[in-house]
């Protein structure tokens, strides 16, 4: 299908300057009960309001510096990061932080300032589990497909994926595989969106596409689409501007994007936005946050809408900043 954003009314066209003075915002709201009950995701929403700035092209949005200082305060001794100063050490938010370094340059710092990159390579391989190959969130066990993407994601940013069994990881992940072509979170649990993008972009970075079953895939994927464009995570659920994200990406690493119709899907997501006050949110009507405001973003990018830097399908980054870091 050729997409024409052109043919798109006025009122679905994408406010950018609105999204970056809201992403902008998110700081400054600490007189706010939710800021607080939100400090759990620190991390993560630097993360998903720097990689919306980026590829909205502006990431000089957020002070370099100041952004550096907040990830490297995170650490802890054993090179994990915690979501915010106190907080724990946790495989999603050293994940965020490495992913927040990589895409503001700032590896170097890490090294002189932090515990340097050797020592958070080593806190993610302690987080393997060496018998099931998967990997487990924190030192209380917990075990998900998302923390082995995670740590293949980050690892690979650092130039470590060596430090950990991935034959072993790839073998968790073919066994989490199911008869309609998707990933569950653990073998035998049901497909859902958000794992199969864990799944096939981990089976992506260690090179091992060739185990994912494309067809009876792209059908699952394909099918997430309802009638107003949208896109749900699993059969039966409603539609939500995250899946934009998981579902489009996914599609993306197997070839298989033609298979929706993408100016509905545009349409869903410029949709969803706040054109005052900017932010994305799940569906039309809802209230924005900057977790649907960054995946919005990323599924349009992955559309191509013009005006926004291309993202990496497997990373959830800029591309400029993958090319930087892997050289590709």
């Amino acid at each position: 299908m050729t997409q024409s954003f052109t043919s798109l009314p006025q009122e679905l066209q994408l406010t950018t300057s609105a999204h970056v003075k809201y992403i902008q915002s998110l700081d400054s709201r600490k007189d706010e009960y939710d800021y607080w009950l939100t400090e759990h995701l620190r991390l993560n929403g630097l993360y998903w309001g720097l990689t919306a700035l980026h590829l909205l092209g502006h990431p000089e949005a957020l002070p370099r510096a100041e952004t550096i200082d907040f990830v490297l305060s995170c650490q802890h001794e054993n090179g994990g990061f915690g979501a915010a100063p106190g907080h724990d050490a946790h495989m999603l938010s050293t994940v965020s932080a490495v992913q927040i370094l990589a895409m503001v340059d700032a590896f170097d710092d890490l090294e002189t300032r932090g515990r340097g990159k050797a020592q958070v390579g080593k806190y993610i391989a302690s987080l393997q589990n060496r018998q099931t190959g998967t990997f487990a969130g924190d030192e209380w066990g917990e075990e998900d497909t998302r923390f082995l993407y995670g740590a293949f994601n980050a690892l690979s940013l650092l130039g470590l994926l060596h430090l950990v069994d991935v034959d072993k990881a790839v073998d968790h992940i073919a066994a989490c595989a199911n008869f309609d072509g998707g990933y569950g979170v653990s073998p035998g649990a049901e497909s859902h969106s958000g794992q199969i993008f864990t799944c096939v972009a981990a089976l992506t970075i260690a090179g091992r596409k060739e185990l994912i079953d494309v067809d009876r895939l792209g059908r699952w994927l394909s099918e997430r689409q309802i009638a107003g464009g949208g896109l749900n995570g699993r059969p039966e659920k409603k539609e939500d501007v995250c899946y934009s994200w998981w579902v489009l990406s996914s599609l993306e690493m197997i070839g298989k994007t033609h298979w929706i119709d993408k100016e509905k899907l545009t349409s869903f997501i410029l949709s969803s936005q706040d054109t005052d006050k900017g932010g994305i949110s799940d569906r039309p009507g809802d209230m924005v946050d900057v977790w649907h405001t960054c995946f919005g973003i990323a599924g349009l990018s992955l559309l191509d809408y013009p005006g926004l830097e291309p993202v990496d399908e497997v990373y959830c980054m800029p591309k400029s900043t993958i090319k930087r870091v892997l050289g590709r």
